[in-house]
């Protein structure tokens, strides 16, 4: 019995001693890497994710946001730096002004994307190639930048808006890698022909940027540039390529898949040319403009009748020029500056809507005045299109010449013609 006891006792020892030297080795098995959880699926992963056209003139270019994924608690956030309210205080005073303040917010993520299904908006989703520190840095920037002290920001539709704020922190986690192989070669693109070619559909708003774009919207931006608009944000990162643990290259974007499929169309891949039609416009303008004077006798003086649409005009072409005066003298709208089109829209044809009428009337001091406003806005006018041959003036501006300077002349022609 003794030595039945001593056997079985040193049969447990044994086992104890084989068990304790083997426990450390079974829970570094066990114990999962770092940015994983303990079934080796990381815990975060990141996407962004692309948001298609809405119906909406500020909806026109797209809209995107960062998913951050905690696998552990099965929670999703995304974070969207497009929100903005026109009921904060002096909106649309600091939107005129170009300091509009927009902020950041961290939305649940199955919501979020409803929202946009229910507006029929496209949904793209591509997952990041991050390495787990990065998905965590990401994370911890994200929701640094959301507390309410850090979430506001002056928005600009072009150097700091929803998309660059992404694309920006994409970089920084990246240690600028994005930055150093997207902005070294220009691409073709400008601001205004992304913002043409994405507001085909919405003919105002058109206009108004034709018209309101200055010299630097001309400029040829790089790819990374180019990302201020989200969809050009979501094809480009498709190119961009990370290091590996093992020094490798690696794309960045490791997959991608369409969430939801819109019937919206997206704009044109590039903006229309439309100067023949606007040369036609001028024409029929200049046409409006001349004729009823044309049948006037200079001697006795042109009817009032034949003097409205010249003053309508003048009128008009006045309070373009003023607004686009104001945008450049008065604002922080840079993209409005240096804006070759004042040669055309210019305050100087203000006056003109007062002192053409009282040509009927054949005053002498109003004969004077009309001759020199009308005969230094189509002098303006002409230079305008002179300058184009010169490599300072590179403002792609055809459509606004060939629509104004036919009126202009025959503005000239009219004051001319009854200002003698």
């Amino acid at each position: 019995m003794a030595v039945s006891v001593y056997r079985s006792t040193a049969v447990l020892l044994a086992v104890w001693l084989v068990a304790a030297s083997l426990a450390p080795a079974i829970s570094v098995a066990q114990k999962p890497a770092v940015g994983e959880t303990a079934a080796g699926v990381p815990e975060l992963s990141v996407y962004l994710i692309t948001m298609g056209p809405g119906q909406a003139v500020w909806e026109r270019y797209g809209h995107n946001a960062l998913w951050i994924q905690d696998n552990r608690t099965g929670v999703g956030r995304a974070y969207n730096y497009g929100i903005f309210s026109f009921r904060q205080e002096n909106f649309f005073v600091r939107f005129v002004q170009g300091r509009p303040l927009y902020w950041m917010q961290g939305f649940e993520v199955e919501p979020h994307l409803a929202a946009y299904v229910a507006a029929d908006r496209s949904i793209w989703i591509q997952e990041l190639n991050l390495t787990p520190q990065q998905r965590a840095a990401l994370r911890d920037f994200l929701e640094w930048n959301e507390r309410p002290e850090n979430r506001f920001y002056q928005y600009d539709p072009y150097r700091d808006n929803c998309s660059t704020r992404i694309r920006d922190a994409i970089d920084h986690v990246l240690g600028g890698r994005l930055q150093q192989l997207t902005d070294s070669e220009a691409t073709g693109g400008t601001y205004r022909s992304h913002s043409l070619r994405l507001l085909t559909e919405a003919l105002p708003a058109y206009l108004g940027l034709l018209t309101a774009l200055g010299q630097p919207a001309d400029r040829p931006l790089t790819r990374w540039e180019e990302m201020f608009v989200p969809l050009e944000l979501q094809r480009h990162l498709r190119d961009v390529t990370v290091l590996g643990a093992d020094g490798l290259e690696a794309p960045l974007v490791l997959s991608e898949r369409t969430a939801f499929e819109s019937s919206m169309s997206y704009g044109s891949d590039k903006p229309h040319s439309w100067t023949l039609g606007f040369l036609a416009i001028g024409l029929i303008l200049a046409a409006l403009i001349a004729l009823p004077a044309l049948r006037a006798r200079p001697a006795s003086g042109a009817p009032l009748s034949a003097l409205i649409a010249p003053s309508v005009w003048a009128l008009f072409a006045g309070l373009v020029g003023l607004t686009l005066a104001f945008l450049w003298a008065l604002t922080n709208h840079w993209i409005a500056y240096w804006n070759e089109n004042l040669f055309f829209f210019n305050p100087l044809a203000l006056p003109l809507a007062v002192t053409l009428p009282l040509l009927a009337r054949r005053t002498w001091w109003a004969e004077r005045v009309s001759l020199g406003l009308a005969g230094a806005l189509a002098a303006l006018s002409v230079l305008g299109l002179v300058v184009q041959v010169l490599p300072w003036f590179f403002q792609a501006n055809g459509e606004v010449i060939a629509f104004a300077l036919p009126p202009n002349l025959a503005l000239a022609w009219v004051a001319f013609r009854h200002g003698r």
